[in-house]
């Protein structure tokens, strides 16, 4: 008897322990063929034109190939193996192609244009409307009045771009795995916290070795740059992740300049004038010229206190030691040393407050407060043990929508945090999602005890899922998190100021031995400090956005040379050192290369996004921050409208006014001029 193929059907509870790699081939061209048959039933139709036999008929022709790439991508992401690997770049190539065809039928898109001419199409309101009017043009957009020869070209494009893309996330994730660092001398790791040594002990058990293991993993990397006294294992570390995927094996620098040349050659076959152009036409920012000048305006803003704080640093260090010298693995080191000394304040302070069960609890509430929804624990299969499930409902008992939490690094799980939509609903039909961390995991019979940025990670991707789960869009295609990328951060990124407010953490932040709340002093010191070199991390983020937009507009290797030395100029006066020769952070920047388009020439949308959930926050702050009139504004303007209007539009309608960044500026005390 032949067991059905996993893939081949949505299923709300994913069989995910069911998966295979032998069910992805078959699977995907199964599917392939049966999407490719529905779009040329409604290109050949001779039936009067309507949105359900035409736009509506579209949007479900790929539906289940959707499913089943999420699937097949995400345990590709966070349980892979070399067969799952090896069947996923497979039918990549397949996919890709079979997607970049699809504004290329031409029988399709005068199907659409006959759509658009009729009475019905004029008439339509909402959702409906926006959904035919951002269809059509995103055909345009994607090549579909290109003649043959450059529709021939673009889809070899779009197939290549695919490939090199997933070949650049692979590399990453190999060159931080191929990685350890053993210390079998503890009086080296003078200067580490308990927890990250006992991390790193527990480490090397598991791989069956006696001492301490370091990974590239944040939970390992971070403790080891912040706190570890020896220098040179500080330097060992730094260099290993600042040169991931830049030598052989798992080299990226030649899939950098490919896939730069790719897409710029796709934006100039497309009629754009660069790659920003065409990535930022649907988005807020509208083109390159736009995003370069807002990221340049924020470092202008920006840059003096830059400047006042490495000086603070650097005295700080001439006062210890004699001499103002740094490296770039000194900086974190430092930068600890003298908050410590400014405000009394170390973050392993805080991190027995942040059981990450109770952190989960914590973020529940706060949605729960806000929103009038309630999440309950359920029981589904799932990639890992580790795993959970949860549903949410509405105040009525309705069932909105249910996910999956994967808070814990693993050497079959590529690093970061990030959510995904696993199935779009239509009202009334629920929702489902997930979000994944790299957290710092139990250790033993303790609790995984998470830092404070931790918990913001935590914040910050359920308010993606959030996003996603409460959305109320009719279109799916519009629902949820499919908003411009400019504006996608704001739900996630305004999360994250619940986890300094007081009110909010008296109701997880409890001790995992006594079960009190933090002291006031301690609370005092941490919101002190919050702004402790926050020009610097500004800066850092700019630096990105500034790279990321240089890259895809202006970088020639004819001109410039090779991309890792370029990269790292224009990062370079944002730094607070010197960068070492052989600086290759660029490589392991999976945000920009690891897509086909992903944040490419769109990093600047976290800073942009971040103006936005800085000036929305000051309603709550104005009118109590877990005041339910402003949560359900905030659900109903914002949340439960995906991108069924103009993501200004929804802006505006919420705050009653256009975005400033002077909230931003403020809460980062950057506001007022320098000393």
């Amino acid at each position: 008897m032949t067991t059905a193929n996993p893939l081949t059907e949505i299923r709300f509870e994913i069989p995910f322990d069911r998966v295979r790699a032998e069910h992805v081939g078959p699977a995907i061209d199964e599917l392939i063929a049966d999407a490719d048959r529905a779009i040329e039933a409604i290109a050949t139709s001779t039936a009067p034109r309507t949105y359900a036999n035409t736009l509506e008929a579209l949007e479900c022709a790929t539906e289940r190939l959707e499913y089943a790439m999420g699937v097949v991508g995400h345990l590709e992401s966070v349980a892979t193996t070399p067969a799952l690997r090896d069947a996923y770049n497979a039918v990549q190539p397949k996919v890709s192609a079979f997607y970049s065809k699809i504004p290329l039928h031409a029988g399709l898109w005068k199907a659409l244009q006959a759509l658009a001419e009729t009475a019905e199409a004029k008439a339509l309101k909402g959702a409906q409307r926006r959904f035919l009017a951002k269809t059509l043009d995103d055909f345009r957009r994607h090549g579909a009045e290109l003649d043959a020869a450059g529709k021939s070209r673009l889809s070899e494009i779009d197939v290549s771009l695919s490939e090199l893309t997933t070949k650049f996330a692979q590399n990453v994730l190999d060159s931080t795995n191929v990685f350890e660092l053993l210390v079998d001398d503890e009086s080296k790791l003078a200067g580490l916290p308990a927890s990250a040594k006992e991390a790193a002990r527990e480490s090397a058990r598991s791989k069956g070795k006696d001492g301490f293991r370091f990974t590239l993993q944040a939970p390992s990397l971070i403790p080891v740059l912040t706190y570890l006294d020896d220098g040179s294992i500080r330097e060992q570390i730094w260099r290993a992740y600042n040169t991931r995927a830049t030598r052989a094996p798992n080299d990226n620098g030649p899939l950098l300049g490919r896939i730069i040349e790719l897409r710029r050659e796709k934006a100039k076959l497309l009629g754009f004038k660069d790659f920003a152009d065409f990535a930022l036409h649907d988005r807020m920012a509208k083109n390159g010229d736009r995003a370069e000048s807002f990221v340049e305006e924020l470092w202008q803003k920006t840059k003096p206190h830059f400047e006042e704080e490495n000086d603070a640093l650097r005295a700080f260090k001439r006062k210890q030691t004699g001499s103002d010298a740094m490296e770039p693995w000194d900086v974190g080191y430092w930068a600890e040393k003298e908050r410590q000394a400014l405000y009394d304040f170390d973050e392993e302070e805080l991190r027995p407050y942040f059981p990450a069960d109770r952190v989960l609890d914590g973020v529940f509430k706060t949605a729960e407060t806000l929103y009038g929804v309630r999440i309950e624990a359920t029981a589904s299969p799932t990639w890992d043990a580790s795993v959970r499930t949860f549903r949410l409902v509405d105040d009525a008992g309705a069932h909105l929508g249910s996910f999956y939490v994967d808070l814990y690094p693993r050497e079959n799980k590529r690093g970061g945090a990030w959510m995904n939509s696993l199935l779009t609903g239509t009202p009334p039909e629920p929702h489902l999602g997930l979000f994944c961390a790299n957290v710092n995991p139990p250790l033993g019979d303790k609790p995984a005890l998470l830092t404070h940025r931790e918990v913001e990670t935590v914040f910050h991707e359920f308010g993606h899922l959030l996003h996603h789960l409460l959305s109320r869009v009719p279109v799916r295609s519009l629902a949820g998190t499919n908003v411009a990328w400019d504006f996608v951060e704001l739900p996630s990124q305004i999360m994250e100021n619940w986890c300094w407010e007081r009110e909010a953490l008296d109701a997880f932040a409890l001790h995992h031995e006594t079960g009190k709340t933090i002291p006031e002093a301690l609370f005092e010191k941490m919101v002190r400090a919050r702004n402790y070199r926050s020009a610097n991390a500004q800066a850092r983020q700019l630096s990105f956005a500034t790279v990321d937009l240089e890259l895809h507009r202006k970088y020639d290797p004819a001109k410039d040379g090779d991309v890792l030395t370029y990269a790292k100029n224009i990062m370079q006066p944002m730094a607070v050192t010197k960068f070492p020769d052989g600086y290759g952070m660029i490589a392991g920047f999976t945000h920009l290369f690891a897509d086909p388009v992903g944040y490419a020439a769109g990093y600047y949308s976290y800073k942009w996004a971040e103006v936005l959930d800085a000036d929305a926050f000051t309603r709550f702050k104005a009118e109590g921050v877990f005041n339910r009139k402003v949560g359900s504004e905030f659900q109903s303007k914002i949340l439960a409208r995906g991108n069924e209007a103009d993501a200004a539009d929804l802006f505006r309608d919420f705050m009653g006014r256009d975005p400033s960044p002077d909230a931003l500026l403020a809460r980062q005390g950057l506001g007022a001029a320098p000393r």
